[in-house]
């Protein structure tokens, strides 16, 4: 699977109102792994950038004068995320303002999801963490993932911190496609077994101690309290 994760930097917060992308930042994964691939360009407006906005990223006019426009990179741009996943936090802003960018250019793209699909990390946190800070340095704070580095949000950054988080958030690590099926017009890969030495010691089995497992029930409990009959007692 390839995804692209994406972010966004604006002139403000809505479109409608005439607002524009100035920077966008994207990395690649690749079987949910980052492929050291990545997409990173700052964009001139041509229109002034909201004193809100340059508080939050940082990002002034003087800095994008001599900046490409949206449509010089365009193409460049589709190219790199067609066919992918995009991967974006609050993606209906991002998505947005990139139909928004397209419609203006008069590209025959009329919608990112024409493209590419798209998965919102935002509302994903939010099913996993009702009623929680779900913003990425919250989630950050969640995860464990230090984020410490960043004083102004940044397309690229966010979008290497974003990859991080997503991959903690599901699970870590990719699952294995045990059926030998692969989904239409996905290229085949060759996956590598590697067959360990029978003469090698056992490996060490660790057990749950009891206090572990009385949490562990404790923890059951709850879950069969606001779900009903819990798979693990089945």
């Amino acid at each position: 699977m390839r995804q692209i994760v994406l972010d966004t930097e604006t002139t403000g917060i809505d479109p409608r109102q005439g607002h524009k992308i100035i920077e966008i930042g994207c990395v690649e994964l690749i079987n949910r792994r980052l492929t050291g691939s990545h997409f990173h360009v700052y964009l001139n407006p041509e229109r002034e950038i909201e004193q809100e906005a340059i508080e939050v990223h940082g990002i002034t006019n003087e800095m994008l004068t001599d900046k490409p426009l949206f449509k010089d990179v365009a193409q460049d741009f589709i190219e790199f995320i067609q066919g992918a996943q995009l991967v974006i936090h609050n993606a209906p802003f991002d998505v947005g303002f990139m139909n928004h960018e397209f419609a203006l250019i008069g590209l025959p793209v009329k919608h990112t999801e024409s493209l590419c699909t798209v998965l919102d990390t935002l509302q994903l946190a939010k099913d996993l963490h009702p009623g929680q800070k779900n913003n990425l340095d919250a989630l950050c704070r969640r995860y464990g993932i230090d984020n410490s580095h960043r004083t102004l949000h940044g397309a690229l950054l966010d979008a290497e911190i974003l990859a991080d988080v997503y991959l903690q958030m599901t699970g870590g690590q990719t699952a294995l496609n045990l059926s030998g099926q692969q989904n239409a017009g996905q290229e085949s890969r060759q996956q590598s077994i590697i067959r360990l030495n029978n003469n090698r010691p056992a490996l060490k089995i660790i057990r749950a101690s009891a206090d572990e497992m009385e949490q562990h029930e404790r923890r059951l409990d709850i879950v069969e309290g606001k779900g009903g009959p819990c798979l693990w007692r089945q």
